[in-house]
């Protein structure tokens, strides 16, 4: 039990954002569930640098602990839909400080879920919100994923140049497009 106080007093200095469909929420461990059914989809996976496919038992749940930690790097929000009949996770939006008041942007919703705006207002909400209080946003996108670009032209980022990152599903370099976004 003094396990799961830690963490919902890890969670406990970090925001709530509301947008027109969603609230930006801290996970909670109940999310571990869906986290793990969304990014067993092959396609989830292979679209970030971190989450390995297949997805290894208590993996999830170890995303969650990490993300609800008080000494955490990276602030993790729930992309919320229950306030729209929707799942209460629907995928996830994340900073991670970087030197300088400058934080990195990451993003992944559930595949059922593409094509429908939700990451665009998500993002959209946590920039909106600069929870970190950062001049500068960055964020990159798979070149072989320009949905994932659309949502962070559609938020403001611009694109400063090609780069790769390591990707655990695919267990490969992939081609990136960098992109910042200036905040005041």
């Amino acid at each position: 039990m003094d396990d799961l106080n830690a963490l919902a007093l890890g969670a406990a200095d970090q925001i709530t954002i509301e947008t027109e469909r969603l609230l930006l929420r801290p996970l909670r461990v109940s999310d571990a569930g869906l986290i793990a059914h969304y990014t067993a989809d092959r396609r989830v996976a292979e679209g970030t640098r971190a989450i390995p496919h297949p997805l290894p038992p208590g993996a999830a749940e170890g995303f969650v602990a990490r993300a609800l930690a008080a000494d955490r790097r990276e602030d993790v929000w729930a992309i919320d839909g229950s306030h729209s009949q929707l799942a209460e996770l629907l995928g996830v939006v994340s900073l991670t400080r970087m030197e300088g008041d400058q934080s990195e942007l990451g993003f992944w919703v559930g595949a059922g879920f593409w094509n429908t705006g939700f990451a665009t207002e998500a993002v959209a909400g946590l920039v909106a919100a600069n929870p970190h209080g950062s001049r500068t946003l960055f964020a990159e996108a798979f070149q072989d994923n320009p949905g994932s670009a659309r949502v962070l032209t559609n938020c403001g980022f611009v694109y400063l140049g090609d780069a790769e990152s390591w990707s655990v599903a695919r267990n490969a370099r992939v081609p990136t497009w960098t992109y910042l976004r200036k905040m005041a």
